[in-house]
């Protein structure tokens, strides 16, 4: 390392922000962790900053065509001067980080300014407006931002204050349905898990600094990154206990080729000092109740019964039986015998329970 660091003394010497980039990057390697979550930390993404008036000295990106629909030129352009030209403000740029600059001017309205994450920023908050209906009792605030810099704004005011935070973040379907450094991620990009997980770790760690000792974090996922995002919690909340809460969210299931998917996930972890509340409610029991119409919620019976090959009782002769549901306590009694197929399923209750055949919509006998 001697060596190297005499290398970067020189570099330093040259060119201050590059030798100072440069032993941030060597110090970064040094600390990787070789076993573990172990992901590329990606160049930190940019935000743009539409509201902001172009002045000299920023860093902006040119606007494409308004009214078209292709991509906006990605390159970060340095603004050298402005100037009024006919009365209107013209940007006098020059392309940021090539060793040959190209230069171009363009109208101020068609450049938006942009930060990088090394960038110093102060966020602050503008009111755009209020529902009061409340009185005195505490009230909702909605921020409308981006979420790194909103959390980061938050940390100036509730450092170590927050109960709980839930996020629901970009799933990384692959589906182009989230941006890095204000591009889409495909889902053949090779480094698209890395990209992800370099986006959420900036952001948990924020996470764990607005968090008392006695918060929660829940976090929604699915299937695509619920493994990477279970290690990276708990590789940024050691001291924290984390637990995994399967969601049911379409009981009909969404087909994938293989096994049709009927959940998603959120992650809970909990901080050293939180503690859960009991609740008489198991979540799982079904129990007759009004929904918000008023009418009665059942139970969904069709998924009681076999679906797809082999789902008829012609196909499974063993397997056409009642189930004996008690009215009075609302409960199932037990399962019954299968009834052989030349025979006809009685309806009638016996002893108090009425009996249940696993009938379809369509009026076919199942299984």
């Amino acid at each position: 390392m001697s060596r190297l660091t005499e290398l970067l003394r020189q570099v330093r010497k040259a060119d201050a922000q590059l030798g100072t980039d440069l032993e941030a990057e060597v110090a970064a390697l040094t600390k990787r962790r070789t076993f573990g979550l172990v992901f590329e930390q990606h160049q930190p993404e940019a935000v743009e900053l539409p509201g902001r008036v172009v002045r000299r000295g920023d860093k902006v990106r040119v606007l494409p065509p308004r009214g078209g629909t292709k991509a906006g030129d990605q390159r970060l352009w340095w603004t050298t001067r402005i100037e009024c030209v006919d009365g209107q403000r013209v940007a006098h740029l020059a392309e940021l980080d090539v060793e040959e600059p190209e230069t171009r001017a363009v109208l101020a309205d068609d450049v938006v300014v942009v930060a990088e994450f090394r960038d110093r920023i102060y966020p602050g908050l503008v009111e755009t407006g209020r529902v009061e209906r409340g009185g005195d009792k505490p009230f909702h605030t909605v921020v409308n931002a981006e979420n790194y810099h909103a959390l980061e704004m938050l940390t100036y005011t509730h450092r170590h204050s927050i109960d709980a935070i839930y996020i629901d973040p970009p799933y990384n379907t692959g589906a182009r349905d989230w941006k890095y450094d204000n591009d889409y991620v495909a889902s053949d990009d090779d480094y698209r898990h890395s990209k992800w997980l370099a986006f959420m770790e900036r952001r948990l760690k924020i996470c764990r600094e607005l968090m008392r000792s006695d918060a929660t974090l829940v976090a929604t996922i699915d299937e695509h990154e619920v493994n990477r995002l279970g290690v990276l919690l708990d590789q940024l909340f050691p001291e924290s206990t984390r637990q995994l809460v399967t969601i049911v969210n379409n009981p009909k299931g969404v087909t994938q080729g293989y096994l049709s998917r009927v959940e998603e996930y959120a992650f809970f972890v909990f901080g050293p000092d939180a503690r859960i509340g009991s609740v008489d409610d198991d979540l799982l029991t079904h129990r007759d109740m009004a929904d918000a119409e008023g009418e009665l919620q059942r139970p969904r019976w069709k998924g009681l019964l076999r679906s797809g090959d082999d789902s008829l009782r012609a196909d499974r002769k063993d397997m056409f039986y009642p189930v004996w549901f008690d009215e009075s306590t609302g409960r199932l009694s037990h399962a019954g015998e299968a009834l052989p197929l030349d025979e006809t399923p009685d309806f009638s209750p016996q002893d108090g329970l009425t009996p249940i055949w696993p009938i379809r919509g369509s009026s076919q006998f199942g299984v």
